[in-house]
């Protein structure tokens, strides 16, 4: 029996950010390759989603580490060590392919290797996402062969205001904001409103992002064995 993937996230935020997360799981289901049930809403409401799924289960986030507090809060409210006959995996992080679908992005968007760059985060309270947030900046550097500045919306310094006033003072004029986040939302206004010549659109929709959440399912369904 293959387990179901539960995607989980935070969606009472606004209508356009749930209708954004639905359609990523249907793009999950479309694939055919494992049953998906989605589990969106508050930690009541996740939490009973979760529970109403028979049989073997893997809880996969439903966003990137480091880029949705509302989520990262939520998941670790829902005691997933007291669901049985299931696992889970960690948010998306440092994927190869999602930072360099990330660089081409930048550069689509109009980024020069003259501009500075800033990757955009949301922030949690978890050291680990923190860590993921800077391996993402580290390779994203690497792969434009630029520095990269991180920016946060919350919880952690420096902001992205400061991170681009800090480029701004080093001689960029011109600043493109990378953001790591993985669906529109209300949010993502913020990084609108930057004074900067390019934002990045969220990283999902991409085949990428599919490819990767079921690449994560494939990789910890074992453990249900």
């Amino acid at each position: 029996m293959v387990p179901t993937m539960v995607l989980v996230a935070d969606d009472s935020r606004d209508a356009q950010r749930r209708e954004a997360l639905c359609g990523l799981a249907e793009a999950v289901a479309s694939r055919g390759e494992v049953p998906v049930a989605p589990a969106f809403g508050s930690p009541a409401d996740v939490t009973a989603a979760i529970r109403s799924v028979g049989g073997p289960k893997v809880v996969v986030p439903a966003f990137v580490a480091g880029g949705d507090v509302a989520s990262a809060q939520l998941l670790s409210r829902i005691g997933l060590g007291d669901l049985e006959n299931s696992c889970h995996t960690e948010p998306l992080g440092a994927v190869p392919s999602i930072v360099a679908d990330l660089a081409t992005r930048l550069t689509d968007a109009g980024w020069k290797p003259s501009d500075g760059v800033v990757l955009a985060a949301d922030g949690t309270t978890a050291t680990g996402e923190r860590q993921a947030v800077t391996d993402v900046a580290r390779m994203l550097s690497r792969r434009l062969g630029s520095p990269v500045q991180v920016g946060y919306l919350r919880t952690w310094a420096p902001s992205v205001f400061d991170a681009v006033d800090r480029l701004r003072r080093h001689g960029h004029d011109k600043v493109a904001v990378a953001a790591w986040r993985l669906v529109d939302g209300p949010d993502f206004e913020l990084l609108r409103g930057l004074d900067v010549t390019a934002i990045t659109a969220p990283l999902w929709p991409s085949d990428l992002v599919v490819d990767t959440l079921l690449a994560q399912h494939r990789a910890v369904k074992g453990r249900l064995a």
